[in-house]
């Protein structure tokens, strides 16, 4: 029989609730708290404690305090990425992030949903779905991203939006729900 963790990094309706979910969300909380309680005269343990608890980011990843995620492990990232204050990333899914990425304060990207039927929702199960972002995306402060979205490389995502479905390349989008507004200049 799979894994609760099976269950949850493969798409299915799981128990957010499993002791061994659980066990792996209260270690990323303790490293969690100890990155976004730091100084900036703590450089050499901010870096340390981010390679603790996100241990697939590339080089040059940076991320201005507080920071959440719920496991740090599946967020996965090129280098040159920037994470401005105050983003949640709920990495319950895995969280792919390209090259020359950055976040703007506050955005939020959410990769699990729950049922839609109230009495569902009882039993506590949850499911999850993939993030996918780009090359050379810059995601404006305040934009909430969906489980299951894919945004292609040279987007912008306009500050506020709410990405509900993917996003083409090379295009400004944004708005409630995010549409695409215009191209832009791809990158060569």
């Amino acid at each position: 029989m799979p894994s609760e963790k099976h269950k949850m990094l493969s798409g299915q309706w799981y128990n957010p609730l499993d002791k061994a979910l659980s066990a792996e969300r209260l270690a990323s909380r303790k490293l969690q708290h100890q990155f976004n309680h730091s100084t900036p005269d703590d450089e050499a343990l901010r870096k340390t404690l981010l390679k603790q608890w996100l241990p697939n980011t590339g080089k040059h990843f940076y991320v201005e305090p507080p920071f959440y995620c719920d496991y740090g492990y599946n967020i996965r990232t090129g280098s040159k990425v920037f994470f401005n204050f105050n983003c949640v990333v709920l990495d319950v899914a895995p969280v792919v992030i390209g090259s020359n990425v950055f976040f703007g304060p506050a955005v939020q990207i959410y990769t699990v949903n729950h049922p839609l039927d109230a009495l569902k929702r009882r039993t506590l199960l949850e499911q999850a779905l993939p993030v996918t972002i780009g090359n050379d995306v810059w995601i404006g402060g305040g934009a909430v991203i969906l489980p299951g979205v894919t945004i292609a490389d040279g987007s912008v995502i306009a500050a506020g939006s709410v990405v509900t479905k993917d996003v083409p390349m090379g295009v400004l989008a944004g708005g409630n729900p995010c549409k695409v507004i215009k191209a832009i200049n791809a990158v060569d």
